[in-house]
Order: structure tokens, then C-alpha cells, then sequence
């Protein structure tokens, strides 16, 4: 199996503003499978959260590939993924996903089957997915929450902890206003404390808030489930609940799991977490971070378990370098084509050669590395 690596920096349509930063672009890696004349595709983003940088995700996706001469085809070397003999201790869950989609891509158009399939959905799934609004203005995100409705949007999330808490109440109620049928989701990114949360839970939940993500700090999820269990608005674990033993921590005393990709290392791991939570009184959501059509698209394929169903990082993007599941109209779903069922948007620019870089398909740079795995 041959791979090969390629970077493309993601601009944000616009800024993405949370409780703690403000994001406009990010780097997303590629990683390619080549085997028998095919070839599978995977994508890690990068993330300050996560300490994934640029040169980090690239070296440890190198040693990744580089593994997979061990085995004789991807059919071997997902298996081999799925019990945990590929991945090396400490390898982050990012870089696991990234080489599971682009072994699932692979073996999935080698036997001409779309990854949902051989995932136990025989339907392709589509979902609506949430769409998210940031720390603005009322009046912006009034803006635009009538323009995603108007466009077929029913499912809105609120980013809020603003250091003015009116504020959030405010671009709540101005959601609402414009927004009336939608489902309304908050997201504070952790930003309150136990005592702000107890107090503005109880008025969020007056203006029809249906559930709210990661109210408190990370790192105390202890406190996370206490405030579960009295809060009057549902509570969906996020930054608290990373791995699998994370969500044994809170089955049944969250209301939800907010279940990403690139932190619990790809979607044989979500399935092992969703059929934990499984009849617990936790539900599902699944979430992502920003990034292209190709780095969304894995959970896609799994959509159809989940409660919420929260995957907009393409939609966020100033332009995505590939395409396939939608999004635009309010709804994702899989193509049912072989694989992923995603393709590029548009090729790299000519000139682009191996350890090169070359203009990509969104006019920044990419860099491209090419390694063999037989």
C-alpha cells in the first residue's frame, strides 16, 4: 500500500467566535491509501485544544502509514485498527480516525459497497444536522438564524459565554424571534462556573433552549452529572466525555454524550461508546470539528444513531476542498456511492509533485508528501 499526505489550510467563511477564542482558519491533512489501483482518503484537522499542530498531525500520520506494511491489504489493516493492533500507545484519537476513514474509503470501493453498509445501516443515512451561530451580535444572529430557517435549516446551535450574560440571553431570545419553529442547542464551551449555570439554566430553559453542551469547565465531570440531575435543560456532555471509559463515567447521569470523531479515534470507536449509552437514559450526539467534507463525512455514515446530529464544520468553510454529503438545505446524508462517497471539488494545481507544494483547490498552499507502506 503506498500513501501519501496533503495540506490544505480551511479559511472560515467568516470567524468562528466561541467562550474561549476565535477561530478563522485551520490546517487539514490528508492521507491517502493507495492499494491495487485505488485509492482511500482520510482526513485530520488541526486543533490548539487538542495540541494538534500542522507538523505534529503530519509526522504522526506518517508513522501511522508507515505501519501499514505490516499487512498485506486495508481489509487486514482495519481489522487489525479495530482491535487496536495498528495504532501505538499515545497515538492521538485524530490521527486514528484520519487512517480508519481512509482504510474504510478503500475497502469500501475495493468491494463496491458504501462504508454505511458494512456498518449495519442498509439505509443511507441522512439526518438534519444542526448549524451553528456564534458569539455575535443579537441582531446578526438574528440575521442568520432567519436565513437558515428560510433555507431549511431546523436545528440551530447557540454558541454563548459571553463575559455578559444578558448578552446571551439576548442573541437567544433574537434566535427565537427569527427562528420560531427551530430547535435551539447552547453551546458554552465550558465557560460557567456551577453557581451561573444553576442560575441561567432555569432562563434558557424558558426560551425553549432543548439542550445545552458543556456548561462547566472541563475536567470535573463529577460536577458536570450533579448539575444533570437538576438542571431543567437537558445536559450534553462534551470536552468531559472523550474516550470510552469518559462516557462509562456519565452513562445515565448526562442527558447526552457529544460524540466527535477525532477525539474518540473514528467511528468503530463511536459505535463502541453509542452501544454503551445505549438504553441508559443518555442519548447521542454526534458532533465535529471544523473541517472539509472529507473529515465529516465518516460520521455521516453513522448519523443514523444519534439523537442530534450536530456536523457543520464544511458548511462553515469559505470554500471545501471536497464534496458529497450536503448540508446546505439542513440535511447530510451519504451518497450510497462505493467508500466515503466523497470526491475533490477540484485538483491541485499543475506542477504539484511529491514533497512539493502546489497551489490547492482553495487558492493556499498544500503540501505533499508521498511514503510507501509495501
Amino acid at each position: 500500500m503506498n500513501t501519501t499526505q496533503r495540506t490544505v489550510r480551511l479559511v472560515l467563511a467568516e470567524p468562528l467566535r466561541i467562550s474561549r477564542s476565535t477561530m478563522t482558519s485551520r490546517d487539514a491533512v490528508c492521507l491517502t491509501v493507495e492499494h491495487e489501483g485505488l485509492s482511500g482518503h482520510g482526513e485530520a484537522v488541526t486543533s490548539v485544544f487538542y495540541g494538534l499542530d500542522t507538523r505534529t498531525l503530519q509526522r504522526l500520520l506518517a508513522q501511522a502509514a508507515g505501519r501499514l506494511a505490516r499487512f498485506a491489504g486495508p481489509e487486514t489493516a482495519l481489522h487489525a485498527l479495530r482491535v487496536g493492533d495498528l495504532a501505538t500507545d499515545g497515538t492521538p484519537a485524530a490521527v486514528t480516525a484520519a487512517v480508519e476513514a481512509a482504510l474504510l474509503d478503500l475497502v469500501g470501493k475495493r468491494t463496491a459497497t458504501a462504508v454505511h453498509r458494512f456498518l449495519g445501516a442498509p439505509v443511507a443515512p441522512r439526518a438534519a444536522t444542526a448549524r451553528t451561530v456564534s458569539l455575535t451580535s443579537p441582531g446578526r444572529a438574528a440575521a442568520q438564524a432567519r436565513r437558515l430557517a428560510d433555507a431549511g435549516f431546523s436545528v440551530i446551535k447557540i454558541k454563548a459565554g459571553d463575559r455578559d450574560e444578558d448578552a446571551d440571553l439576548d442573541r437567544v431570545r433574537a434566535v427565537r424571534a427569527a427562528a420560531p419553529a427551530a430547535r435551539l442547542l447552547l453551546d458554552p464551551n465550558g465557560a460557567w462556573s456551577a453557581g451561573q449555570a444553576r442560575t441561567l439554566l432555569p432562563r434558557f430553559a424558558a426560551l425553549g433552549i432543548e439542550a445545552v453542551e458543556q456548561p462547566l469547565a472541563p475536567g470535573d465531570p463529577e460536577a458536570l452529572a450533579r448539575l444533570a440531575a437538576r438542571s431543567p435543560v437537558p445536559v450534553i456532555a462534551d470536552e468531559d466525555a472523550v474516550t470510552y471509559a469518559d462516557a462509562q463515567r456519565l452513562a445515565g447521569r448526562v442527558h447526552g454524550i457529544n460524540v466527535k470523531l477525532a477525539k474518540c479515534g473514528g467511528v468503530h470507536a463511536a459505535l463502541r461508546i453509542a452501544a454503551l449509552i445505549d438504553g441508559s437514559g443518555t442519548d447521542l450526539m454526534l458532533g465535529c470539528l471544523t473541517a472539509s467534507t472529507l473529515g465529516i463525512a465518516p460520521a455521516v455514515h453513522i448519523a443514523d444513531r444519534a439523537r442530534w446530529v450536530d456536523l457543520d464544520g464544511h458548511l462553515l468553510l469559505a470554500h471545501d476542498p471536497w464534496t458529497g454529503i450536503g448540508g446546505a438545505d439542513g440535511f447530510v446524508g451519504t451518497t450510497g456511492q462505493p467508500g466515503l462517497g466523497v470526491r475533490p471539488r477540484a485538483a491541485a494545481g499543475p506542477g504539484a509533485s511529491a514533497g512539493a507544494a502546489a497551489d490547492g483547490p482553495d487558492g493556499g498552499r498544500v503540501a505533499q508528501h508521498r511514503g510507501v507502506a509495501s
